[in-house]
């Protein structure tokens, strides 16, 4: 049984009372205040800073009339208010955090949560989703995001008193909930759970400001204090030394807690498999058949399938991911090819782009390139710094578990060729008026680069083959055979998971 705590709520006096002079001094004081946070968002906006302020606390204790005084200091135009209830059966298809993830805003813009990812924690009374909340707030504020959690506190009294005043107008009485009753009801109990989830997720990089909701006007004043003084102070230090100054360098691969597959280096991988073309056609059939059934099964148990496909240039990732789907039903698929981020995408922690292309339950996606490039085209063209490429190890991994913890299969192909293949099909898709479009003067950029980009494959299937989520080096020098043994692939890791 756990062990009886109320320390966060403790420290609260639910009992203070203010003077006349006392209550005018404080209105005095969040006229000021809200002045600054007014300038802060200028700031904010130039110095590229996103933050995210999330309300909790108990029904009818001023969350909403807060943010609406709140939201009045600022530009419309650069701050989004989130109300969060119960998901809806979109967002219920979807891993837990995924609604909250498409919500974060762009870099300079400001969000604001009235009840947030704390939410099923809050509603259902016991502990939910804590892990995946760690994850989501510490690779969050590791990207230079400012995370504020301010849970408002009331006593039962008072709340008993609150929600029969919006019971008693017609105006406001669909505010009120037999949910709210039943936490009024059993406040003690709830106090406990509050408590302890509290404690649980009062991580150093996002902690907990816990504020008394009796009055509304020093609550203001607390919440607008507590901002504007952090935001100032970081303001300031990204001005002077730039965003990546309040940047966390995340968990390092020697303290990650995955258990990896040793693989070997994909120069070491023997190139020589090959199958027929005769062979081919006759085990695709088969096999394609076999997927088909399969991914009618998956459908039918709401498991998600998401396939990733990376490898060199002219590897023949189009064509197997082409042999792969075809066998599908159209209404269960989609295929993203991800390219470079584009300006909305750059804005925002580089996973975003991703969470927003999960498959629902029982559906399946595609990745043609994947959150990988993070770790290869990223890290040598420098489109990130040594500490964002070092620290999304452990972040991919920890997303890729979050998708399996949801009940999603995970596989993830390297598509491997040898430089002499990858020249031999470079030529022949120049000489090829209807494969010209596919050489580009970024594939022989890239190829001129080929041993440095050894380097970071290997270093990325060394830290992200999680036991798993492993990799899959595909011999892929005889197209035939890949494709075969990617399908192949895939339906040893269903049938595995069906069984």
């Amino acid at each position: 049984m756990r062990e009886r705590r109320l320390a966060m709520f403790e420290e609260i006096d639910l009992k203070r009372e203010y003077t006349l002079d006392e209550e005018i001094s404080i209105k005095a004081e969040i006229d000021e205040l809200g002045d600054r946070f007014a300038q802060l968002q200028q700031r904010l906006k130039k110095a590229g800073i996103p933050v995210i302020i999330a309300f909790e606390g108990w029904s009818a204790s001023g969350k909403g009339s807060l943010i609406g005084k709140l939201l009045k200091y600022l530009d419309p135009r650069g701050v989004k208010m989130y109300s969060i209830t119960s998901p809806s059966d979109e967002e219920s298809r979807k891993p837990y955090m995924n609604r909250f993830w498409m919500k974060i805003p762009g870099r300079g813009e400001i969000a604001i949560f009235d009840r947030s990812w704390y939410h099923d924690w809050m509603t259902s009374g016991k502990e939910s989703h804590s892990k995946d909340i760690e994850v989501f707030e510490r690779q969050l504020t590791d990207d230079a995001y400012v995370i504020f959690k301010f849970f408002l506190h009331i006593t039962k009294k008072e709340q008993s008193k609150r929600l029969n005043e919006l019971e008693a107008s017609k105006a406001t009485k669909w505010r009120v909930s037999a949910h709210d009753w039943k936490q009024n009801k059993a406040y003690a109990v709830c106090k406990e759970e509050y408590d302890f989830m509290l404690e649980k997720t009062n991580f150093e990089y996002a902690g907990w400001n816990v504020i008394s909701g009796m009055e509304r006007d020093v609550a203001l004043k607390e919440v607008l204090e507590t901002v504007v003084k952090r935001l100032e102070k970081l303001c300031r230090k990204v001005e002077k030394d730039g965003i990546h100054s309040i940047e966390g360098r995340g968990i390092p691969v020697s303290k990650m807690d995955f258990e990896l597959v040793r693989k070997p280096l994909i120069q070491d991988v023997s190139l020589d498999c090959t199958l027929s073309e005769k062979e081919y056609h006759k085990r695709l059939d088969k096999l394609q058949d076999k997927l088909l059934k399969l991914s009618y099964k998956l459908y039918k148990k709401k498991i998600p399938l998401i396939i990733c496909y990376e490898g060199w240039d002219a590897a023949g990732k189009g064509g197997n991911i082409k042999r792969m789907v075809s066998c599908f039903d159209a209404r269960d698929y989609d295929v993203n090819p991800v390219a470079a981020p584009d300006s909305y995408e750059k804005a925002r922690q580089y996973l975003w782009r991703f969470q927003k292309n999960l498959p629902k339950t029982g559906h399946i996606a595609v990745f043609d390139r994947t959150w990988y490039g993070r770790v290869m085209v990223e890290r040598l063209e420098g489109f990130n710094t040594e500490t964002e490429w070092k620290r999304a190890y452990n972040e991919i991994n920890e997303f890729e578990q979050e998708l399996m913890d949801w009940g999603a299969i995970v596989v993830k192909f390297w598509l491997q060729i040898d430089k002499d293949e990858q020249l031999a099909r470079f030529r022949e898709r120049e000489n090829n008026p209807a494969k010209q479009w596919k050489i580009t003067d970024e594939d022989w950029r890239n190829r001129d680069k080929w041993d440095k980009y050894e380097v970071a494959v290997n270093d990325m299937i060394k830290y992200t083959s999680t036991k798993d989520a492993p990799w899959h080096i595909i011999e892929s020098n005889n197209k035939y055979y890949a494709r075969i043994k990617a399908i192949e692939t895939v339906v040893d890791a269903i049938e595995s998971r069906l069984s």
